[in-house]
């Protein structure tokens, strides 16, 4: 495994981590830096999964767009797209004022993320 990819594992897991412990909050707990943190989780695990296959891609939060391309790859992959469409719009819509996440979209987002990481590791286990 290739250093570039190893670090956006890294950065992936740190993500997931942060997700899941503002999940687990028992009080004030952020919503959106959960649904955030899932987004980014899975744009940084599909992106590792780029770089280790040695496909470029350009800068983007479109998880649509990174899955397109590694599914020449991974074609199993596609079966996650319906779940990555809701964590789309968490890359940036839910950082600013005028959308808020529910519990319902957090805990959804961070399912998500948690699946398609079970699934990376499988396939990129250091």
């Amino acid at each position: 495994m290739s250093p570039l990819t190893a670090e956006w594992i890294e950065k992936a897991s740190a993500d997931l981590a942060t997700a899941g412990r503002e999940m687990r909050a028992r009080r004030d707990t952020n919503y959106d830096a959960v649904c955030f943190h899932s987004q980014q989780c899975v744009e940084k695990l599909l992106k590792a999964a780029l770089t280790e296959s040695g496909i470029d891609f350009s800068r983007t939060h479109d998880l649509n767009h990174l899955l397109d391309l590694i599914l020449p790859r991974h074609p199993l992959w596609e079966a996650f797209r319906s779940g990555f469409q809701e964590l789309v719009a968490y890359a940036v819509e839910y950082r600013y004022p005028g959308e808020s996440a529910t519990k319902d979209m957090a805990r959804t987002a961070l399912k998500a993320a948690q699946n398609f990481s079970k699934e990376f590791t499988t396939k990129y286990a250091k």
